[in-house]
């Protein structure tokens, strides 16, 4: 295989992993609620006109102090720290002493003695998406994460307010329990978008059918890549079974002619060449 070709194919790898990731990260931040005739879907990821990564903070984490704790956490995926990282005498389960914060998505520091001791409140893979209000879907949603480890009883809740006009918060920290922690910041990802009114949604049957055509696609997608830079196949050429393919149209044509004549019965000129004879 030429290096052009090598090229093309650690292109398309790439991208395949962006893509992959990205789907992850606003998989785990999508909920839908349905009320009656009406489906409210959030997802908190999807970039939006002044904010376009969405619910996830540009800074890289959320941070907020209260209750002689101070919380830094990200919505949605993992915390990046370009200023103020935590720095805690323990770290264990969220990147070490050297990388604080970087192996988690929420985390809680006290003071102890002068030193910050740091517990590990949850980690991206462990969020859950609610809506906070079933009586009015709108007023936003909360998103819990919790950690599974040195900690398992600890968590962190963040209610999100919907708020159209702008982000605002978080900007107290309440505390639930021995290591569960509350906050709240308003922002305009809170809000629902309806999706289906009335059952006009695609249903059950149309969920099938799209399914069934990404499937196909991604059947043709990966057999000409396949064919194009494992087979040396090029062209048209490369689209796996294209014979198939391009026989359907003939034998569609076929399989509803013959319908029509099993069904129709014979026709006028058939029983008009059998017709009896006057004496």
């Amino acid at each position: 295989m030429g290096n052009e070709s090598r090229r093309l194919l650690l292109l398309l790898i790439f991208l395949l992993t962006v893509q992959l990731r990205v789907n992850s990260v606003i998989g785990i931040c999508e909920h839908s609620f349905n009320d009656g005739n009406k489906l409210y879907n959030f997802s908190l990821a999807s970039p939006l006109p002044k904010f376009p990564h969405g619910i996830l903070s540009e800074d890289g984490f959320y941070k907020v102090a209260g209750n002689e704790t101070v919380l830094w956490f990200q919505l949605c995926g993992g915390m990046l720290f370009n200023h103020d990282p935590p720095r805690c005498a323990e770290c264990s389960e969220c990147g070490g002493p050297s990388r604080c914060g970087t192996e988690c998505s929420a985390l809680a520091a006290r003071n102890a003695g002068g030193y910050h001791v740091c517990s590990t409140l949850g980690h991206a893979s462990s969020t859950n998406v609610s809506i906070l209000d079933k009586q009015n879907p709108f007023k936003g949603v909360i998103v819990r994460m919790s950690s599974s480890g040195k900690d398992p009883g600890c968590s962190l809740s963040v209610s999100i307010l919907c708020d159209s006009n702008g982000a605002q918060g978080p900007d107290s920290v309440e505390k639930l329990g021995t290591c569960d922690y509350a906050t709240t910041l308003r922002h305009p990802s809170g809000c629902a978008t309806i999706i289906s009114i009335g059952g006009k949604g695609f249903g059950w049957f149309g969920t099938l059918i799209i399914i069934i055509i990404c499937l196909f696609g991604a059947y043709l997608l990966a057999g000409t890549v396949y064919r194009y830079f494992f087979l040396g196949v090029h062209g048209i050429e490369a689209i796996p079974n294209l014979d198939l393919w391009a026989s359907l149209p003939h034998r569609t044509q076929i399989f509803f002619s013959s319908l029509v004549r099993q069904f129709s019965g014979p026709s006028t000129s058939h029983r008009n060449s059998y017709s009896p004879v006057n004496s």
